[in-house]
Order: structure tokens, then sequence, then C-alpha cells
């Protein structure tokens, strides 16, 4: 052990916490930083998003097929080949406009938990990392923006997905993840709990971790993409590699998620009985509103399809992507959202895979109630039959609404 690492170590030693633990998750939290600000993945995300241009990028596949809206449905096995590739770039949109909207959740609360390790020493290294992942998101959500529009307008003749994810800032935080997980004044009652006590600032990353690993479902696999279509000297499409870019990005804030709500919290004071309620109520929520289903039409979307698919396809199918009718739209939407097909039993793979990598996850964390730690109703959530039934369900409300009621096989 060097001088400079004893020194370290005294430095932040906590009474109450073994000298070893205090120096790992700190010690780890530098290592992180520096590889961070080292890299060059955001600059070259960057340099993809000005030079985008669709035409260039729209003949072929942007990832393996099965990250493409309706993968496995009656309609995609339908579908010609320019209109399955077509929802393939569709997917990495409306994928993208998600995230950018998480991301815009993810700036704001970076400075309302940082405001809080600021007050305190020994984690100027972690705030210089808030920091520098607060920079790297901006750069993040221009760049899906401008693609996400681009391609729309291209395939779409509008932006459909686009408008139904941006507007003001306070629109956009209520559609990212975070945003999601309650209503407005329980929102508000996070925020301030997030940005008033050391355990609670640290707790929202447990949350942050979750939205870092949907994330990673989808884009690890296209991270392996562009390294497939790199290694055999092929055309990468750019949002390929934005997409290898931004993994190789997020790697660093999963990290951080992880360092934070695994071990940082255990820095500080017990939590109090209302600390632990609101911390486990936040996950509760979570489960409740952003993992409680398992879509019929995309892939690792694990909330119910009445939320944002089943609306947003019924408008795709009418622009002259497809032409189809209102009635023609509902008609396939019923095929492919109230029936069994591939794609469920695709989406559940990735369901039990996340849930499985949640589960030892909360199970590290020593605060957590039962239903939290072992992710039940997320679990309950990862239905085949559950989601059929709230589909038709909806449809048959759905139908009514835009004045087309339709029979159901």
């Amino acid at each position: 052990m060097t001088d400079n690492t004893k020194e370290l170590e005294t430095k932040n030693q906590s009474p109450s916490q073994p000298q070893v633990k205090v120096k790992k998750h700190l010690k780890l939290t530098e290592i992180n930083y520096r590889r961070n600000t080292e890299s060059d993945y955001t600059e070259k995300i960057t340099e993809l998003d000005k030079n985008f241009n669709y035409s260039s990028n729209r003949d072929c596949y942007w990832s393996e097929p099965e990250f493409s809206l309706l993968y496995g449905t009656p309609l995609y096995e339908a579908a010609s080949l320019s209109q399955k590739i077509a929802l393939n770039h569709l997917f990495w949109v409306g994928g993208y406009n998600l995230t950018a909207a998480s991301e815009t959740n993810t700036v704001l609360y970076n400075q309302v938990t940082g405001s809080v390790f600021y007050s305190m020493s020994d984690y100027g290294t972690l705030c210089h990392e808030l920091d520098v992942e607060t920079s790297q998101e901006r750069h993040h959500i221009h760049a899906f923006r401008t693609i996400g529009n681009m391609t729309e307008m291209s395939l779409l003749g509008q932006v459909i997905i686009g408008n139904l994810l941006t507007g003001n800032e306070s629109q956009v935080i209520q559609k990212g993840l975070i945003g999601r997980l309650s209503p407005g004044p329980l929102r508000h009652l996070f925020s301030l709990n997030w940005g008033g006590t050391p355990f609670l600032a640290s707790q929202y990353y447990a949350l942050r971790f979750i939205a870092n690993m949907i994330l990673k479902l989808t884009e690890h696999p296209r991270s392996q993409y562009f390294k497939n279509l790199e290694k055999k000297g092929e055309f990468i499409p750019a949002p390929a590699a934005v997409s290898h870019y931004h993994f190789l990005d997020e790697s660093f804030h999963t990290t951080t998620s992880q360092l934070i709500a695994q071990d940082l919290y255990k820095d500080f004071p017990k939590p109090t009985a209302y600390e632990k309620f609101m911390a486990n109520l936040s996950i509760y929520m979570m489960q409740l509103t952003v993992l409680n289903g398992l879509s019929a039409g995309a892939v690792a979307s694990f909330s119910p399809d009445k939320l944002f698919i089943i609306p947003l396809v019924y408008k795709i199918l009418q622009t002259p992507l497809f032409d189809m009718s209102a009635l023609e739209a509902l008609y396939w939407i019923e095929k492919c959202f109230c029936h069994e097909h591939e794609g469920l039993h695709l989406n559940l793979k990735y369901h039990q895979r996340l849930l499985s990598d949640l589960c030892k996850f909360f199970d590290k964390l020593n605060y957590t109630w039962p239903i939290n730690r072992e992710m039940r109703v997320m679990a309950s959530g990862g239905s085949i039959n559950k989601a059929i039934q709230g589909n038709t369900k909806f449809l048959k409300q759905f139908s009514r609404f835009i004045g087309s009621p339709i029979k159901f096989s």
C-alpha cells in the first residue's frame, strides 16, 4: 500500500464504516471519473448527430431485426422488407425518445442530489463525475431528438413519436422513467426528499440504476451489432454507431448509479423510519408505473401498451408508410395486441432477464421491503395472458372513443 493510498483511506474513513469498504467505493469512483473524462464517446456522438442524413442510412437495419416495432406480430410477418426496416428504425426512434426524456430527468436529479453531496467532505470527485454526466446527457438528448425527428419526417411525413414525448421541460420530465413514478404532488415530494438528506440523495440512484438496466437490455445487443459490422468491414449506419458509443458512455453512468446506491448510502447515519418509507415507496412506485406489464408491440418494454404503444401504432398505420384507414388500423392492432404471438414470448424473456438482475441488485440493499427486494409487482406483471386481457379491454374502449367500434375475434 502506497503512502498516497494510506492518506486517501485515512482521509475518507467514517467512524461507522470499515476502512477497506470506504476506500473501495471512493477509489472506484475516482477510477470511473478518470476513465469517463478521458473517453471521447460523447464527442463521437456529437459528430454523428451533426452529420446525420437519413437518406444515407435508410436502406439497412440499425440493429438486429428483433429490435423493431411490432416484431413477431402478424402485421410484422405480413410487412414488406422496406416496411420491416422502417419498423426497425421507428423502434430506435421510440426507444431513444424515451431515453431522451429519462436523461432530462437525470440532468435535473444529478443537480438535486449533487447539491447534497457537495455540502459534505470527501465526495468532491463524485460531484465532478455527476457534472460530467450532466454535460454528456445534454449532448445525448440533442442527438436522439435530431436523428429521431429527421427519421420520422422521412418515413411518416410528420413527427409523431417526438411530439408525444417533447414539449416544455416540465412535460418532458413527466415522460421520463423517473417522471412517471407518480402523480405530480407525490413526484414533487420525492424530488424534495432526494435533495434533502444524504441517504435519500443516495437512494435516488437505485431508481436510476433501474433505468440504466432497462436501457442496457437493448443497447448491449446494439453495441454487439455495431462490432459485428465493424469486424466484417460492412457499412455501419450512423444510428447504430450512436447506440454503440452511448452504450459505452452509459457504462460509466451505470457504475455511478451502482456505487452510490449499493455502497455510498452506508457511509451515512442509518435511515430514519421516514427515510426508509420514502425510499421503499419510490421503488414500489417504479415497479407499479414502469415495470408492471408486458408489451405486445415492443421488446424490452414493460409498461401497458395502452400508455404509449397502441396509440402510437394507430397513428403510424395511417401514415403513408402503411396507408391504412382507421378501421384497417384497428383491425391489425387487434390482431397484434390481443392475441398470443412470438413477440410477446420474446419480450417475456427480456422481462425475466431484467427481473433476475434487479432482484440481485435490490437484495444487497439492507433497507428494502420484501415486495421491493423480490420485485414482486414486476414479477406479477410478467404475464402474457394479463397483457392480452389488458390490451383487449383497452382496445374496446379506444375503438368506441374514436367512433369505430370493432368486433373481436
